[in-house]
């Protein structure tokens, strides 16, 4: 290795510096990496800028109907949910009526004054086993 040049009169290290040259220039300094084309890709077609803004606002709204449809769905499955809970809501109170009803009709007052209960006989003689 080459020691750094010394300035006589200042008595200073300057290190060497490398000139470029303008025959060769690296891969690094022109920003091209492997398995990517050098060649560029010129457009027959030109557009001005009337043309570019109308295809900016197109996409805009396609977007924007895009989004639209994705809100409207979630909007859509929220009332769906909406009508199962009422729904549900509606059978707990039939549910709790029918509950009530079973109750009242299978109380003791109820069986003993039912049609069916009248028309029982009570035993000529009761026997038990010992």
């Amino acid at each position: 290795m080459e020691a750094p040049k010394t300035n006589i009169k200042t008595k200073r290290h300057t290190p060497m510096s490398y000139q470029q040259h303008n025959t060769y220039t690296s891969r690094r300094q022109q920003n091209w990496s492997r398995n990517q084309n050098t060649t560029r890709f010129v457009s027959a077609v030109k557009l001005g800028p009337v043309a570019h803004t109308i295809l900016i606002a197109l996409m805009i709204t396609v977007l924007g109907l895009i989004y639209l449809t994705q809100a409207t769905r979630a909007t859509s499955y929220d009332y769906a949910s909406q009508e199962i809970q009422t729904e549900i809501a509606e059978l707990n109170d039939q549910k709790a009526d029918l509950q009530i009803e079973n109750a009242r009709l299978t109380a003791l007052e109820t069986i003993k004054n039912s049609s069916v209960a009248r028309e029982m006989t009570t035993p000529a003689s009761i026997e038990y086993v010992e």
